[in-house]
């Protein structure tokens, strides 16, 4: 029997017109498919092209200023900037701006597959929290009231990643070793950690992100087996409950969910409290406190069946940390540099999940799953002989060390500037032997510190540049890139309003020039920012 070949997907789409080959060949099939043409039709015009492929989805360039782009804005100021934007748009300033890519998006790209469907998790968001999914949750439901068009949801379906290269489909990595950065009487405590890549095969390139699932602390997952009062090896979709609390669910901070369900478990004024807690209320001041043991604790008693309350917990998700070494300078192996995260909540002891499971609960030779996440607009730049400004206070250092290793191993001729603060100059300088000895042989040309608790005034980063403006101008009007890593709320703004008034003074313009100016590095990929 003959079997009739298919015709080829006519060429709609010109040549010539702004897409990439992949998206022209998918715009030609689904026109094609839209408007039932057969392979005779002459193509269209850029114009043409433009103007059905705008019809089909919201033209993204009306919006891509992102005036919500700014995670220190709250969520409700985003918002109100975002309203009367295209659906998609308005999901993107739901997130926590940070482009962080714990999701496995930047936030613009996690918006547009939830508008499309081709992401169905809305709890992805991890910096923005509970917000941003109660958020995201109220505006997915106007695409099932109808809001959004079946044309609006129109895009391309989603790439299969490789291994180790998305939160979707990780490798495991070995665990090599720890040593702590910050010396005894330091108030942090900051590790360096390192991994073996070797079985995974994984690679990376400076500016890269490294993702790890961790595990629950053990002491945790007993209080909370204790306080359901169900017993540890109860049988969970072919697990136990306890392998499921470990390494399946979060159990920091208490979901909506849970506290619904809580609220079909009691009765009288707890059903009222936790309903509201579920409804995002706080009716005694303590919602921000209550993570998952906190919320059975303040309703004791309740005996959940154990099905039901891990269906109310969120999935434990992977933490993604900046990768601080380079691959020509370590073979096989990538490095951390992570704050452990301890504080106390009343008389219990709170742990950071993957900060402390790296500091203290993982063995050397304990395997890991974990995943590469490539850096989208963070990297150094493709000529060697540009010079660099890195402002990196704390672990904002990371990236940095990663950056000056693969300038050593490479050779690269442009000149190297660090910045570096944290709180103690004794306790806290993060490989302070290496930087030195950079310096000394002059691969890092400037190395600019500043120590918030050595004297009586508090110093930042922010400060050391207004001094150093002058020569900080200098090296920008000689082309010179400027990275910042570090804290998005505060520090991360205070550097760019330093910078912006560094520009200002030495660049001889008005405020806002200056700031306009220090737009255009970012928008040529001179300004770059890694935050968290």
């Amino acid at each position: 029997m003959s079997v009739t070949p298919r015709p080829p997907i006519p060429s709609l789409i010109p040549e010539s017109a702004p897409f990439t080959s992949e998206q022209r060949t998918w715009l030609n099939g689904l026109f094609a498919g839209m408007i039932s043409l057969d392979a005779s039709v002459t193509p269209l015009s850029n114009a043409e092209a433009a103007k059905l492929l705008f019809d089909v989805v919201p033209p993204a360039e009306q919006d891509d200023s992102a005036p919500w782009h700014d995670p220190a804005m709250p969520l409700a100021d985003r918002m109100k900037l975002a309203d009367g934007k295209p659906l998609a748009r308005r999901m993107m300033a739901a997130m926590a701006q940070q482009d962080c890519s714990q999701c496995g998006y930047n936030c613009k790209d996690y918006a547009e597959a939830l508008f499309s469907k081709r992401e169905m998790r809305l709890n992805l968001c991890v910096p923005g929290g509970k917000d941003t999914g109660r958020m995201l949750k109220a505006l997915y439901a106007e695409m099932g009231a109808g809001t959004a068009t079946p044309a609006e949801a129109v895009s391309p379906p989603a790439p299969v990643s490789a291994p180790g290269r998305s939160r979707d489909n990780p490798v495991t990595a070995t665990f090599l070793s720890r040593r702590r950065l910050n010396k005894e009487r330091s108030q942090k405590e900051t590790w360096h950690i390192e991994f073996d890549l070797t079985e995974s095969e994984l690679d990376y390139v400076v500016g890269d992100s490294f993702g790890i699932y961790p595990r629950n602390d053990d002491a945790l997952v007993d209080a909370v087996i204790a306080a359901v009062d169900a017993p540890p090896n109860f049988p969970i979709g072919g697990r136990t409950l306890r392998d499921v609390l470990v390494d399946g669910v979060s159990l920091s901070p208490a979901p909506d969910m849970l506290f619904q369900l809580i609220s079909y478990l009691t009765g009288g004024e707890r059903r009222k409290k936790a309903k509201a807690l579920g409804d995002g209320r706080d009716p005694d001041g303590d919602a921000a406190t209550l993570d998952v043991l906190a919320a059975l604790q303040k309703f004791p008693g309740i005996r959940p069946d154990p099905e039901a309350f891990i269906e109310a917990l969120d999935p434990l998700q992977p933490r993604v940390y900046s990768i601080s070494s380079s691959l020509k300078c370590n073979p096989g192996r990538v490095s951390l540099t992570v704050d452990a995260v301890r504080y106390q909540v009343g008389d219990r002891a709170r742990l950071g999940v993957a900060s402390t499971f790296l500091a203290s609960r993982i063995k050397p030779g304990d395997r890991i799953r974990v995943y590469v996440q490539k850096a989208q607009h963070f990297a150094l730049p493709a000529d060697p002989n540009k010079p660099i400004i890195m402002i990196g206070p704390g672990t904002g250092l990371a990236p940095f060390r990663a950056f000056l290793q693969e300038r050593l191993a490479t050779k690269a001729p442009g000149p190297n500037w660090l910045y570096f603060g944290h709180q103690r100059s004794d306790y806290d300088f993060f490989y302070e032997d290496e930087l030195k000895a950079m310096r000394k042989n002059r691969h890092l040309t400037r190395l600019t510190l500043a120590w918030s608790r050595d004297g009586n005034e508090k110093i930042y980063v922010q400060h050391r540049m207004r001094d150093e403006g002058r020569d900080l101008w200098e090296w920008i009007s000689r082309g010179a890139h400027i990275y910042v890593c570090g804290d998005a709320l505060r520090m991360a703004k205070d550097v760019e309003r330093a910078l912006v008034d560094v520009v200002a003074e030495h660049g001889k313009r008005s405020p806002e020039d200056a700031a306009r100016f220090v737009a255009e590095l970012k928008k040529h990929d001179r300004y770059q920012v890694d935050v968290y």
